[in-house]
């Protein structure tokens, strides 16, 4: 760098803008750049907000932002008046601008001996480069593409290689202005500076930055500038300490998940359930305020633009007290779905003995249940003998006083999740199981089976020892204590609840048209926004069907990969709502 020293300082003052501060020369002047100008850097683009003449053009610029890339729209002149025409889209970037004057610049008096400053030349510069974003957790560059556009004036790689082992322990990309938009201020800025965390040799970035900002320098631009994040205050501290002045420059990016952190309020400092949690995640991600009021219920709001919204995980004041009291007593539910024209299994009050044994004489096989309850507390289902339908009536009634017994319908245990009155998701539930081993007893295999499930439910699902569980043993001549074979399966419980020990899977674009419109159907008959529908199907690409009951709080962490918080958040604030029709899973 020392040979650079002279001229830099023999640099004539008249080369710099006649203006000292940040503003950009008069309007005539940028009459003659390139209009709409954005450059590719392979993790997405720069956007260069003042060659845009209007802002609706530059916001139709910003909303192509590809997935899994994270644009920049820099040198904005109005960012108030852009983000007041998306908030939901886009956030004011909590970052500084700096900028470096030619005529400022003073060169370095050493040059460090440890390391070499080169452009980067081949697929092993680009992969080092590479390394070097995801130890820092920065999004990576195609390796072609930094190799096809190496040799252009517009982008400049240049790397920090060790001397010993000849390995990239540092990079930093530069951006000719000049190239990109034919700036009449002379401009380029410098971007992506960073250096090996496992890098011992000191002054990495300091010489990274200065080889790029004479290569410009010499090429007679007349700054430099670069962004960075407010409290990066080791970074800060080097640029000024090379001569970088802070200016007044703001830049804008998109609410995505790679930026979440930089626009996202922190978390509540509560534990919720992940029946709560994921709802306040996606809430955050959109920019939705969040008040936990009792994380032990839980209870929560969302807030925006003033709308308060009160949330019981996915219970939300959108339900009324009708609708929810249709859903939390299956006798309501059963009279208004079958007012509907739906199909539903035959259901009856619980009686005196001999009226509940005729019911059973006349079924064959039963369900017994509380006529109001939730996560399958009391439900006994597939009761063949009047002493075990006798055992469940007394068990259903320690939850609530009154019983119902349903005609027991088989076929698969499938959850339907109804969001604005459409069908979102679909799953098939499957009972709790176990796999003899040989070696340990059921209750052994019961308590292994648990801590899997509670480890990936946190804490929500998990076989209880009673009654229930212990007739299905029974039927399979078992009992807790007996040691169960190598390769037996044995089913824990008849009912596929998820709270009682159950497992899910996705199955939502694999279901019959007919039972996603059903449970819309249902949804309406109910009256009610947000419900979680339990259909038994005996095929699930077939139409038949009979729906079982309604959930007024569905659980909607269980439909992953379905988009199902995001449409519960696109019902609560339908702003926040990405631009463009949503689709029908099944389409």
């Amino acid at each position: 760098m020392d040979k650079h020293s002279s001229s830099f300082r023999r640099m004539d003052r008249m080369q710099a803008p006649t203006l000292r501060n940040w503003e950009k020369p008069r309007m005539p002047a940028y009459s003659q750049i390139r209009s709409n100008m954005s450059v590719e850097m392979g993790w997405g683009r720069i956007i260069f907000g003042q060659t845009f003449d209007t802002n609706d053009r530059l916001l139709e610029s910003m909303h192509q932002e590809a997935e899994g890339k994270r644009d920049i729209t820099f040198y904005l002149r109005d960012p108030h008046v852009l983000l007041s025409k998306a908030p939901d889209r886009f956030f004011l970037d909590p970052s500084h601008t700096y900028r470096l004057w030619s005529h400022d610049y003073r060169p370095a008096k050493r040059r460090n001996i440890a390391f070499t400053i080169r452009r980067a030349s081949d697929r092993q510069d680009a992969d080092g480069m590479n390394q070097i974003y995801r130890a820092r957790h920065m999004v990576t560059s195609d390796p072609d593409f930094i190799l096809d556009y190496r040799a252009t004036k517009l982008r400049t790689y240049l790397i920090a290689e060790s001397k010993a082992g000849q390995r990239v322990i540092g990079t930093v990309t530069g951006v000719d202005h000049v190239e990109a938009f034919d700036d009449p201020e002379k401009g380029a800025s410098l971007w992506s500076l960073a250096v090996d965390p496992a890098a011992r040799a000191p002054g990495i970035g300091e010489a990274l930055v200065r080889q790029l900002v004479e290569h410009y320098f010499t090429r007679g631009r007349n700054y430099v500038d670069l962004s960075v994040m407010h409290d990066n205050r080791e970074a800060i501290r080097l640029y000024k300490k090379i001569g970088f002045q802070r200016v007044p420059v703001f830049c804008v990016k998109c609410k995505n998940a790679i930026n979440g952190r930089l626009y996202m309020a922190k978390p509540p400092e509560v534990t919720l359930n992940p029946y709560a949690r994921i709802i306040i995640d996606e809430a955050r991600r959109r920019g939705v305020g969040v008040h936990v009021v009792d994380g032990q219920v839980p209870l929560f709001t969302l807030t925006l633009g003033g709308r308060t919204i009160f949330c019981h995980e996915s219970l939300t004041d959108l339900t009324s007290a009708i609708a929810k009291m249709r859903c939390d007593d299956k006798r309501l539910t059963h009279k208004a779905l079958l007012g509907a024209g739906l199909n539903v299994p035959r259901q009856f009050e619980a009686g005196d003995d001999t009226k509940n044994v005729a019911l059973l004489t006349r079924l064959g096989r039963v369900v017994v249940k509380p006529a109001r309850g939730e996560q399958g507390r009391g439900v006994s289902v597939d009761l063949r003998a009047p002493r075990e339908m006798a055992g469940a009536i007394a068990a259903a009634r320690d939850i609530c006083d009154d019983v119902i017994i349903e005609e027991y319908v088989e076929g698969q245990d499938l959850r339907v999740i109804v969001i604005g009155f459409k069908f979102v998701a679909a799953a098939v539930r499957r009972p709790p199981q176990i796999i003899g081993n040989g070696q340990h007893t059921v209750a052994q295999l019961i308590e292994k089976y648990n801590r899997r499930r509670m480890a990936a439910t946190g804490g929500e699902s998990r076989v209880p020892m009673d009654d229930e569980t212990r007739r299905c043993l029974r039927e399979n001549g078992l009992a807790f204590d007996h040691v169960l074979p190598r390769g037996r399966a044995v089913v824990l419980r008849k009912a596929a609840n998820l709270h009682t020990g159950g497992t899910i899977q996705d199955v939502t674009h694999a279901i019959h048209p007919t039972l996603a419109d059903v449970s819309e159907k249902a949804a309406v008959a109910l009256n009610i926004p947000v419900t979680g529908l339990d259909l038994c199907v005996p095929d699930l690409t077939a139409p038949h069907y009979h729906i079982i009951e309604a959930n007024e709080r569905p659980g909607l962490a269980n439909h992953e990969p379905q988009p199902v918080p995001e449409r519960f958040l696109d019902l609560m604030f339908p702003e926040t709502a990405l631009p463009g029709p949503v689709k029908s899973e099944t389409s």
